[in-house]
């Protein structure tokens, strides 16, 4: 009996650290602007020190749509990675600091 604890124990650890290793969350300070032609547009934050374009996931979450054109620092899990030009990678934002 306790051999299959120390197992489940063990698969469980191990479970844990592979999840932790996929999310990625990152800082990132930009503008939020909108990307794109209808029906294909999205909202998106361009980091100023990297340069490159985030689409963002969850822009309803901290009403984003309002904040177009202000800089804004956030913390964000990449959802997915980018995919080449015109699919950038795409964030889910967690914290949301105004400058």
């Amino acid at each position: 009996m306790e051999h299959i604890r120390k197992s489940i124990i063990g698969v469980w650890m191990i479970l844990s650290m592979i999840g932790c290793a996929n999310s990625k969350e990152i800082e990132l300070e930009g503008k939020i602007a909108m990307k794109g032609s209808e029906p294909f547009a999205y909202l998106a934050i361009k980091d100023s020190k990297s340069r490159q374009s985030y689409k963002i996931q969850n822009k309803e979450s901290f009403d984003l749509m309002h904040k177009q054109k202000q800089i804004v620092k956030v913390k964000a899990e990449v959802v997915k990675e980018a995919a080449g030009p015109g699919f950038p990678a795409v964030i889910k934002i967690v914290e949301l600091q105004e400058k």
